[in-house]
């Protein structure tokens, strides 16, 4: 194998595993944190979405963080098994569902607030370089998607 084809299989030459690792670090760093709040991280996600906007059905919150219906429902289950969200089968189609935060997950939220900055603070970035980082790596995954 020539040099080139080794430095292209070197494992700290990959992207993929520099995303993968920093994913496992950035989770570990999230655990404690979220175990105060009685979440793990996808039903933080799922919180993230439902704060920003209410009433969301199933599809759109799995739409947002890119999982399916059978990785979802079971997280929005116990969710709802917290008392955190309610959820409503639609009149019209009862197949569909829409998910809203009871006034436990509406407090949760206040509770959540310190999270960034102590994610900030473990980073020992500034702002404007995590929000860099945040801007390239969905431009990435736009890219990867598409």
């Amino acid at each position: 194998m020539s040099n080139k084809s080794d430095a292209m299989l070197k494992l700290d030459n990959q992207l993929c595993f520099a995303l993968y690792s920093t994913s496992l670090a950035m989770t570990k760093l999230y655990k404690p944190l979220l175990e105060e709040l009685g979440l793990t991280y996808p039903q933080y996600l799922a919180m993230l979405v439902l704060w920003e906007q209410d009433g969301l059905m199933v599809s759109e919150i799995g739409a947002r963080l890119y999982l399916d219906s059978g990785t979802l429902t079971p997280l929005l289950k116990r969710l709802e098994a917290s008392g955190l969200i309610a959820r409503i089968r639609a009149v019209e189609d009862e197949r569909r569902v829409h998910i809203t935060l009871t006034a436990a997950g509406r407090k949760l939220k206040s509770r959540a607030a310190k999270i960034p900055g102590c994610i900030l603070e473990a980073s020992h970035c500034s702002i404007p370089e995590l929000t860099a980082l945040t801007l390239q790596m969905q431009a990435l995954r736009l890219r990867l998607v598409a």
